[in-house]
């Protein structure tokens, strides 16, 4: 049995860090909305325990790549005497911040535990997830939603759907360099739904990234052109909302070269969900 699945990618509608923890993770509060827009994963399962990897990332060990490690930890969990053969066609950039990692890793184990028949609720699942990384819960729960918390706490929220440019720098950024930069805004007095949804809410880690990587800044000063930009994360990729999806069209359509780009519609189920292929 061979299945495909979705990992979507996600951006931060804001990103605001309110604190840091005596353990070193910050306290933040953050919207998480997905794109229409994903990595494919395939499973086929095995009659043995191994868990492998068809295509490994570039310069990334098989054993490394946070979908092995997400069916080991499962496996290891639920005690499951099964295997499994991953496959992915890759299209979220690294070091974006569209969540690929994390993403890939949410859907190794929703996938697993539907395949592997472990029947473990989504919200046990989810807290499996935490141990791979903050993010993975919220692709796991599946739903747009504040965060706060290291981004686990998380309640859902509606969101209007627009279409989004995506402009994809030609840098990968660190996530750790950028949360352990002097330059970091760790105090942000804490904001409410309405002050975000007034606008009233950035992303504190764009001045840090744009001076680490001015490829960044650059992309964020062409789309200004438009309309207000907005990197996602801790970077590198950024993003702008069109009016319709011919307007981002022609938007992309005048890129300049050295930047990669697409358009996605931001969505409020994952696509993980909604548009599942078998």
């Amino acid at each position: 049995m061979k299945t495909t699945w979705l990992a979507p990618a996600k951006i931060n509608r804001f990103l605001h860090i309110t604190g840091r923890r005596e353990d070193g993770y910050h306290e933040l509060q953050t919207v998480f909305q997905f794109l229409d827009f994903s990595d494919e994963l395939s499973f086929k399962i095995l009659n043995s325990t191994d868990i492998l990897h068809a295509n490994p990332l570039p310069g990334v060990k098989a054993e490394d790549d946070l979908t092995v490690k997400a069916a080991k930890l499962l496996q290891k969990y639920a005690n499951c005497h099964h295997g499994v053969q991953i496959s992915i066609i890759k299209r979220l950039p690294m070091g974006g911040g569209l969540g690929g990692g994390s993403s890939d890793a949410a859907t190794t184990l929703v996938a697993l535990n539907q395949l592997w028949e472990l029947n473990i609720d989504l919200t046990e699942l989810a807290k499996l997830g935490l141990q791979l990384g903050a993010d993975v819960p919220v692709f796991i729960h599946g739903f747009a939603a504040w965060a706060e918390g290291v981004g686990d706490d998380i309640s859902p929220i509606q969101l209007d759907e627009p279409y989004f440019v995506v402009l994809i720098p030609a840098v990968s950024v660190s996530t750790a360099e950028v949360f352990n930069s002097s330059l970091l805004q760790r105090n942000c007095t804490p904001v409410n739904m309405k002050q975000f949804l007034a606008g009233e809410a950035n992303n504190v880690c764009e001045a840090v990234v744009c001076d680490l990587y001015p490829e960044v800044e650059q992309a964020l000063q062409w789309l200004a052109q438009f309309s207000q930009p907005r990197m996602t994360g801790t970077g590198s990729c950024v993003f702008v909302s069109a009016a319709s999806k011919s307007e981002a069209e022609k938007i992309l359509h005048q890129k300049p070269e050295q930047f990669g780009g697409f358009i996605a519609r931001g969505v409020n189920i994952s696509p993980l969900y909604s548009l599942k292929t078998e």
